[in-house]
């Protein structure tokens, strides 16, 4: 085997909560992610030495400023594989979006080659190596829809959501992660996500209950800056969404709706409006 090609999905968060800030500098998190259908595929080929990147997008880093890189580096550094890699990124996630692309990405680099490499590893020694690199990394490994806490090590598996139609709305622009994290600190009072309620409703199928527990604390910064995400979380609601929220740091919005034909009509009206536009389903 000289070469695998795989998919590489995006998440979006039903719940974020951040519960405080560690004495490392990272934040201590509780959320509910889903994986959903849109995809990017990596295609990984043996060479005989080096890390070598491509992809469809000109300004995506091709060195070790892209996280497959080093996520093909510490790959081998922790199996003590000699050998190389060629990375191919077809990206239609799209890049800062607060959908996990890039750590899906790194996922998929190390799955792919545990693979091609006949390596062995088992999804939580994957994870070790992904947690150094990106705290999505780890649920990315698993996907469906889990329970993440701690810097993003702790996975839980949950009942899976009831299929439904995600409708994704990115507006033009990106906002900093990093950033977005630092600012939430000085935040005294937010909004926090009902965990209980939201267990409850992926235990019995229900996505109304399941609304009603949904919150992400990071909007109360993101959304404080960019009000158009407030607008366009509106307007999903207006065009059939159950709810509306936006994932992870933003600035994306999604959408769940039980009718996708509602769905359907909604991404074309969103479509003319913002063009980044996706219509999936739970996954």
């Amino acid at each position: 085997m000289k070469q695998i090609s795989t998919r590489s999905y995006a998440k979006i968060n039903i719940t974020l909560d951040v519960l405080g800030k560690l004495d490392n500098g990272y934040h201590d998190i509780k959320s509910v992610m889903q994986t959903i259908s849109l995809f990017d595929v990596i295609t990984v080929y043996k060479t005989k030495e080096g890390i070598e990147i491509s992809s469809n997008i000109p300004y995506l880093p091709l060195d070790s400023k892209n996280i497959c890189y080093r996520a093909a580096e510490e790959f081998f550094k922790y199996t003590g594989i000699k050998s190389g890699i060629n990375i191919d990124i077809a990206k239609r996630i799209p890049i800062g979006s607060g959908l996990g692309g890039g750590s899906s990405n790194a996922s998929a680099v190390l799955k792919a080659m545990n693979e091609l490499f006949s390596a062995g590893l088992s999804l939580k020694e994957l994870c070790e190596i992904g947690a150094s690199l990106g705290s999505d990394i780890p649920f990315c490994i698993f996907g469906g829809t889990r329970l993440v806490e701690g810097i993003g090590e702790k996975i839980s598996s949950l009942p899976r959501i009831k299929k439904c139609s995600v409708l994704i709305v990115k507006p033009p622009f990106f906002v900093s992660t990093k950033t977005i994290y630092e600012k939430i600190d000085s935040k005294k009072r937010l909004s926090h996500p009902n965990h209980k309620l939201v267990l409850k409703s992926l235990a019995e199928r229900d996505l109304h209950m399941m609304a009603k527990g949904m919150g992400n604390v990071l909007e109360s910064v993101t959304i404080t800056e960019n009000p158009i995400i407030e607008e366009m979380k509106h307007e999903l609601i207006e065009k059939g969404a159950i709810c509306s929220q936006m994932s992870g740091s933003g600035p994306t919005v999604f959408g769940i709706f039980e009718d996708n034909e509602k769905a359907s009509i909604a991404r074309q009206q969103l479509w003319e409006k913002y063009r980044t536009v996706y219509l999936c389903t739970t996954v």
